[in-house]
């Protein structure tokens, strides 16, 4: 196996020229030993050795940590995909037992006996998914998920045609790594404590109280938050403020002055540090910095060359309160916000008094009084004083609590932060954190073997504030745009909340066009929503805005025609020709091809389409570039004229050659002087001309328990041509429909670096395979009439500490942090990885803030702007109360994909498996102050050794089961560009049991009674032959019928009289008037509507082949090559127990 770290973001191949982000090259520095001394940067993700009922290694403990140093390598010749670190050994976790932990209770346990008496589960046969007990342990790789990567290169210089100017950003805040990595300490049987006093053990957990500590003359609970009372450390007048402000920091009340009330004593002793450090010099309080602003050069924002706030030409403000309603059921906005209404004031800002109402300004300022931690942050610590243990923290014994799941969709943690700022906090399905809680220091990170990132969907379907303004107001140093979080010092000032420079008010954003009144600029609509979006004045183009051009490259060789593909394209395409996003400028062109490229005049003017044939595919040229790509307005009737006789146009052909590649040059000729969106249906392998591939994959290697081969691009064409689109401004969308190994390893690279999509429909025939057919109708229909942005760029920023090094899903990086999206779509997810540079000693919040420029199909400059607010902690219990156990599971998943292409399988699944171990072993020992027997953890981290199983079994991860290779890739390009709620249901698919669907508790949405079953264990003891039970498993559902179901169920919900009446091949509910079969099809139908796309519905009897695919759902059951949940938890108390 290679030690040779990959050096980018995202992509596979060989020897490719491109990189595409931070690289890093680590080699192992002998003789340094694992311990605290070094602060070593801690990656949670490491292969250890591999694991296995009754396969465990007995050999003696692991080699201390080695830590590496970075080395660069004038050549690198593995292809850049992911920023990963060479193989480490383990640390000495999994070797011996703890010195002092007291041993296993012996009292009766049900079904779960003490570690000592409980034999190893039974083993598994020898093709299983771990390691042979024979094989000696492999030394895995670990992921360096919490730190930023070493020696990170230059931006890239852009691919072919690449104008470099337009996505120039100014640099980045500091991306530099810690100055070594950092690995935990050996286990021990002391609880790890935070810097500071240590508490007396009040719980079960330890649990500590988070925030900085008030000076000792006038001490004070830590973050509480006491509505009523006045600000904690009110500034005398005329005293300077220190540290960073607060958010939402309004001007004093006009007239009054500051309360100085004395601050009561605390409940606990103080922590942290005593004093707050000075501030910034770049953020002074006592007044602006009048820097002038960067010229374009300087600047070098694409998101708005050259323009500061307020230097643009005045316009009329204008404000919607709604737009981009989504198609189908109306999506939720942030939690507790209604559009259109904003909260009075925020904290502390008082209107005027009378006498002031003429006046918008005081004539002499008054000085701003400093909100302390009172006002910002309610404790975790508080909490617990005055409710016992949060539930976050309640210990589960995973060994004796059986019903873990929640009865309904598992709901995200909401951030410890004021009723104010959360109220305006960012959406979860739109922007959330694996912990909803910062640790303070990098080092608090690593003791906690949680790892820290964000999960996107910026694009998503949202009723959200669209604001038309001559004026973005933005940070003039760090380009922030002005959000709820930033605080005011006055009415003239505010703060930036990511790097605290002190910006000025501009005259025109006094002007609140939601109340039409003047001298509230905290009252904007920009200040008051997580998300808006903004339609971007003209300094914000560097050239005219593209229109939308649609170009479909089809396959039309004999193995195409014989899926009946093209029937159902051209059908499809006729219906919703009329409903292609764009306007009296959208443009469409066609290119079919087997084994030449066949081009279609569709010049206004002619009578009917002229089909124009090149042969020579290894010089690719366009006969007429000019007539290619049509006006869809002026020449509608020729295009329709086409999609009506394409499908009989090849219908005898015989051509069973394929030259994909050469389409793909020929298209990206077309497309590169206005860019626009590539849609390209192939159905078999590449087998012609430039990119032509062949088959990789051995049928009888499809359920081997070894590593799988060929998950990477067997050659660069498609990743060079991809990046050559994303230069262009094209995106190129893959629909694979074939029944054939296609190598899409290789084919998705094309979408994967462009931000394009990929579709997949495995054995896809017209007249074979019913139900695919609709899923491709309903997909298409979907792609064909959703929202599409062109040219769009994506940036993240983050406050001051903290840095991103990692990205996830589908785009390239084109400088550090932007990410350049040719096309941008609702349905498409994003992933980042970060770390902590600098202390956050002196913070009580960090911002996170998305801005997503985009050109809209109308021809519309927009920019969406998403920003998040998370407090920051100083306890591992508060870190660990904050884990959000989903985002988690969706970062690790994305990491695991990467690891299983540029290491191995085996890696990325022992790596997973040392997620759940090195997390519950840190809660046992530093966390838990009272050592109990079995495998505890925290609720809210109840159900991620379940994820962590689910992920063993997942298409993308699994061994042992057969697996196509093109099954196992797709899958893993869904996780890593689904967003979180949909990748969720392909790693845990929910279970309801659906014959006696009642009333009781069912939602009640637009006059339609949703009935609500409990979500199921995923295990056939669950199951029950008189019942009916539906599989939600995201792409797909299983209606699954027992034999001896219910015959009231079977007449009226499926029409048939009995059992074996069933069909074999039923994929749809008839629509029967009957109560029962009202209930069923409306609770499916709203499954259905919470996704963009169409999962199929496949309604099997307990014979039917499709069982089998049902049964590898049931994750909690074990198999022949997988442990059952029971023994993969055994497995766990094992290793945590050493």
């Amino acid at each position: 196996m290679s030690t040779t770290g990959f050096n980018s973001q995202n992509g596979t191949g060989a020897g490719q020229p491109y990189t595409n982000g931070p690289s890093q090259n680590l080699q192992q520095l002998p003789g340094v030993n694992y311990g605290m001394a070094q602060l070593q940067n801690y990656n949670q993700l490491q292969a250890k050795a591999p694991m296995g009922p009754g396969l465990y290694p007995t050999s003696a403990p692991a080699a201390p940590y080695q830590s590496h140093p970075a080395q660069t390598h004038p050549t690198q010749t593995h292809p850049p995909v992911s920023s990963y670190q060479p193989l480490m050994p383990h640390p000495p976790l999994r070797g011996g037992s703890l010195p002092h932990t007291p041993p296993l209770s012996a009292s009766p346990v049900p079904r779960m006996p003490s570690a000592q008496s409980t034999p190893p589960p039974p083993p598994v046969s020898s093709s299983g998914y771990y390691a042979s007990p024979h094989q000696t342990p492999s030394m895995g790789q670990p992921w360096q998920y919490n730190a930023a990567p070493t020696n990170p290169p230059a931006p890239m210089t852009p691919p072919h045609g690449q104008q470099a100017a337009t996505n120039h950003m100014p640099p980045p805040m500091s991306m530099a790594p810690p100055t070594s990595a950092y690995s935990a300490p050996p286990p021990t049987n002391t609880a790890t404590m935070p810097p500071g006093p240590a508490l007396p053990p009040t719980s079960l957990h330890a649990y500590s109280q988070p925030g900085i500590a008030p000076p000792p003359v006038t001490p004070m609970a830590p973050h509480t938050y006491q509505p009523g009372r006045p600000p904690y450390g009110a500034l005398p007048s005329g005293a300077a403020p220190t540290g960073p402000p607060p958010p939402m920091g309004p001007p004093p009340p006009m007239g009054h002055p500051p309360s100085m009330k004395p601050t009561p004593p605390p409940t606990g002793p103080p922590m942290g540090n005593a004093t707050p450090p000075p501030p910034k010099a770049d953020a002074q309080w006592d007044g602006v910095n009048h820097t002038a602003p960067p010229s374009e050069s300087e600047e070098g924002d694409v998101e708005c060359p050259g323009t500061m706030a307020g230097n643009g030409p005045q316009a009329p403000n204008s404000y919607n309160h709604m737009e981009n309603k989504p198609g189908g059921v109306p999506q939720p906005g942030p939690p507790g916000r209604h559009l259109g209404h904003y909260p009075s004031l925020p904290p502390g800002y008082q209107s005027s008094p009378p006498g002031h109402a003429g006046q918008p300004y005081p004539l002499k300022q008054q000085p701003y009084q400093q909100p302390g931690p009172a006002q910002l942050s309610p404790s975790l610590a508080s909490l617990s004083l005055q409710s016992g243990t949060p539930e976050a923290l309640r210990v589960v014994n995973l060994l004796q609590e059986r019903n873990l799941l929640p009865p309904g969709p598992l709901t995200p943690p909401t951030p410890c932060l004021t009723q104010d700022l959360q109220r305006v906090n960012c959406n979860p399905e739109v922007f959330r954190c694996t912990l909803t809680s910062i640790p303070q220091t990098q080092s608090l990170l690593n003791k906690a073997k949680l790892p820290l990132g964000l999960l996107l969907h910026p694009f998503k379907d949202l009723s959200l504030p669209v604001v038309t303004s001559s004026t973005i107001v933005r940070c003039r140093s760090c380009r922030t745009y002005i959000n709820p979080f930033v605080s005011f010092l006055d009415q003239r000032r505010w703060k930036c909340n990511l790097c605290y420079r002190v910006n000025e008010v501009p005259e025109e954003f006094m002007y609140n066009p939601v109340s039409r009144a003047y001298g509230e600029p905290h009252k904007r609509p920009e200040v008051q929503n997580a998300t808006i979006e903004f339609i971007a004045p003209s300094e914000y183009m560097l050239r005219p805005p593209q229109p939308a051009v649609y170009l479909f490259v089809l396959d039309v060789s004999h193995n195409a025609m014989e899926t009946g593909y093209l029937h159902v394209f051209c059908q499809s395409l006729l219906d919703n020709l009329n409903s292609l996003p764009g306007d009296s400028r959208t443009k469409v062109g066609f290119i079919t091809f087997d084994s030449t490229i066949h081009f279609y005049n569709l010049q206004e003017g002619l009578s009917q389409p002229q089909m124009l044939i090149v042969s020579d595919i290894e010089d690719i040229f366009l006969p007429t570039p000019d007539s290619l790509l049509v006006n869809l307005n002026e020449s509608k009737e020729l295009v329709q004229d086409l999609l009506k006789s394409l499908p009989t146009l090849f219908e005898k052909t015989m051509e069973t050659q394929s030259a994909l590649g050469s389409a793909l040059q020929a298209a990206f000729k077309l497309l590169s002087p206005t860019g626009g969106r590539m849609s390209v249906f192939q159905t078999q392998l590449p087998n012609l001309g430039a990119g032509a591939l062949q088959s990789r994959e051995d049928p009888n290697q499809r359920a081997a328990a070894k590593d799988v081969q060929h998950l990477s691009p067997a050659t660069d064409f498609y990743k060079k041509l991809a990046l050559d689109c994303s230069g262009q401004q094209v995106a190129v969308d893959l629909f694979l429909l074939s029944a054939q190994y296609c190598d899409l390893a290789s084919l998705g690279c094309i979408s994967r670096y462009s931000a394009g999509s990929v579709y997949y429909y495995p054995s896809y025939h017209q007249q074979h395979n019913v139900a695919q057919v609709e899923r491709f109708q309903k997909d298409l229909k979907r792609y064909l009439t959703r929202k599409i942005g062109f040219e769009a760029v994506m940036r993240i920023r983050c406050t001051k500490g903290l840095s991103i090094h990692t990205f996830h899903g589908n785009f390239f990086v084109r400088s550090t942090d932007l990410l350049s999206l040719p096309n941008v779509n609702p349905d498409a997810g994003f992933a980042v990885q970060m770390s902590i540079d600098e202390n956050l000693d002196d913070l009580q919040v960090v911002s996170f803030q998305a801005a997503l420029l985009y050109t809209s199909s109308k021809g519309e400059r927009r920019i969406r702007v998403h920003t998040l607010c998370l407090p920051v902690v100083n306890s591992l219990s508060d870190i660990f109360a904050g884990a959000d156990v989903q985002a988690i599971t969706g970062l690790l998943a994305c990491m695991a994909v990467d690891r299983s292409v540029t290491a191995s399988l085996s890696d990325a699944r022992d790596a997973l498996t040392n997620a759940a171990i090195d997390s519950l072993s840190c809660y046992r020992q530093s966390v838990l102050t009272i050592q109990q027997p079995g495998l505890l953890a925290p609720a809210c981290l109840r159900l991620f050794p379940l994820y962590v199983l689910a992920l063993h079994k997942q298409k993308a991860f699994r061994v042992g089961t057969s697996t196509r290779l093109d099954d196992r890739v797709f899958a893993m390009c869904q996780l890593k560009y689904q967003p979180l709620v949909y990748a969720m249901l392909m790693i845990h698919p929910a279970l309801y049991r659906v014959d006696d669907l009642t009333d009781e508790g069912a939602l009640n949405i637009n006059d339609r009674t949703i009935p609500q079953p409990r979500v199921l264990q995923l295990s056939v003891e669950k199951l029950s032959r008189e019942g009916a039970f539906l599989m939600d498993a995201g792409t797909v559902m299983y209606l699954w019928i027992g034999r001896n179901c219910n015959p009231a169920f079977l007449t009226q919900v499926l029409g048939v009289p009995s059992y074996a009446a069933v069909p074999e091949n039923l994929y749809l509910l008839p629509e029967l008037d009957t109560a029962e079969s009202q209930r069923v099809r409306v609770f499916v139908g709203w499954l259905k509507d919470q996704r963009p796309f169409a999962p199929t519905l496949h309604i099997i009897r307990d014979e039917s082949q499709m069982k089998t695919s049902f049964l590898q759902n049931m994750i909690e059951d074990r198999t022949e090559s997988a442990l059952s949940y029971y023994e993969f938890l055994l497995h766990l108390q094992q290793q945590i127990s050493k």
